[in-house]
């Protein structure tokens, strides 16, 4: 089983890789906001545990959001892998989920992290905005938005680093050459479906 985590700040094309990660290498997507949408929707006992933070506006615990991906992985017994999607946004949490993989026989084999420059991203906001009317996608917020990505995921990166699984990939250039350059480094490890 191959576990990626793809990093990348607002505008970044993450998600647009992501797709593309999946559809290329057959893997499961473990995004959290959805993990948690799921089980709330569900009413198991994580879910409900987590609306019970999320209704009071709070930080939904690591140990439950932990859960969710226990879960998740347990209910995919056959699956390639996983790329790991919101998740971990801090040390604490890579740590857990470090502890979850290595307890279920497997590890994050590899972090990738698209480096795009900073007026870059504003455009590709600024653009994203007016084409798809998000009141959200304005200069200032946009860079706050940034900043607060750069300084949370920052020490999360450095723990990859620290580990020897953290690959920078620059994400400023098209499309299929990013996805290209991003295939080179987890062909290393997982061949594509064909």
């Amino acid at each position: 089983m191959f576990n990626l985590v793809l990093f990348g700040p607002p505008g970044s094309g993450k998600g647009t890789q992501s797709e593309n990660i999946l559809t290329t290498y057959d893997l499961q997507h473990i995004s959290t906001g959805d993990l948690l949408r799921d089980e709330v929707s569900r009413h198991t006992p994580l879910g409900t545990e987590a609306k019970k933070y999320m209704d009071q506006g709070m930080l939904v615990p690591d140990e439950v959001v932990i859960g969710m991906i226990s879960g998740k992985i347990d209910d995919t017994p056959d699956a390639r892998g996983f790329i790991f999607d919101g998740f971990p946004r801090t040390r604490p949490q890579a740590d857990a989920l470090d502890k979850l993989l290595e307890f279920k026989n497997t590890k994050i084999h590899l972090v990738l992290a698209l480096d795009v420059p900073e007026h870059e991203l504003i455009k590709r906001l600024v653009h994203r905005g007016t084409t798809s009317g998000r009141s959200d996608d304005t200069e200032e917020v946009i860079t706050k938005r940034i900043k607060e990505y750069h300084a949370k995921t920052k020490p999360v990166a450095d723990y990859y680093n620290e580990h020897g699984k953290l690959e920078h990939v620059i994400g400023d250039h098209t499309i299929e050459e990013t996805f290209k350059t991003l295939s080179k480094h987890i062909n290393k490890y997982l061949l594509p479906v064909t």
